[in-house]
């Protein structure tokens, strides 16, 4: 046997040996791939949701979820929306211009709304991610102002929050309530997670 047939052989079982690492390592590597693509499950939890609204009578809430979070769907009353000019010397952002929740530029008024009747919410308290409780009736009461013209107040910590998700100056939510990406796609029909037709 010569030098040149051992380095032969060598090197044929080389080639047969990295081949089959090789294969080996795609095999095990493809499924690993594919646990970094979201599941069903997951692609579903960060899917916009369709809200039907025709049945939120006036000065009521709706709670629905949207990417684990709960979001609140709230029908102002006339009372309820006049009442937001009222406080915005009271308010710590009272035009939102606060970017750690940035508020859609079609949110970005007095209602914090696109149709001011309807005003959509993440209900999360900026603070420490609390959910606020409702506290729409009107007047003194525990925890709360004597002039409470209605709003939201996080038992926690004591944030309160006019009926736009503004919070109130000197509370501990450093920012109002995120406003999520939403469009009506009929005036009974909202799509929350979306804000912009395809």
């Amino acid at each position: 046997m010569s030098d040149q047939q051992v380095d032969h052989g060598k090197r044929t079982w080389l080639i047969a040996t990295g081949c089959a690492g090789a294969v080996g390592g795609v095999a095990t590597a493809v499924p690993f791939v594919s646990t970094f693509q979201p599941s069903e499950r997951a692609r579903a939890a960060g899917a916009a949701v369709e809200v039907d609204i025709s049945a939120i009578k006036p000065g009521e809430k709706l709670t629905v979820e949207w990417r684990g979070k709960p979001v609140w769907i709230v029908r102002r009353t006339p009372e309820q929306l006049a009442s937001l000019t009222k406080f915005d010397a009271e308010l710590a952002d009272p035009k939102s211009d606060r970017t750690a929740y940035p508020t859609p530029e079609y949110a970005k008024n007095e209602a914090r709304s696109i149709k001011p009747e309807f005003f959509i919410a993440v209900g999360i308290c900026s603070h420490l991610g609390c959910s606020p409780s409702d506290k729409f009736q009107t007047g003194p009461q525990p925890s709360l102002p004597d002039n409470w013209s209605g709003g939201f107040l996080c038992p926690c910590h004591g944030s309160t929050f006019d009926l736009a998700g503004r919070v109130f100056k000197n509370k501990p939510a450093p920012d109002n309530l995120e406003v999520p990406p939403h469009m009506y796609l009929s005036d009974t029909k909202v799509l929350i997670g979306e804000d912009k037709k395809a």
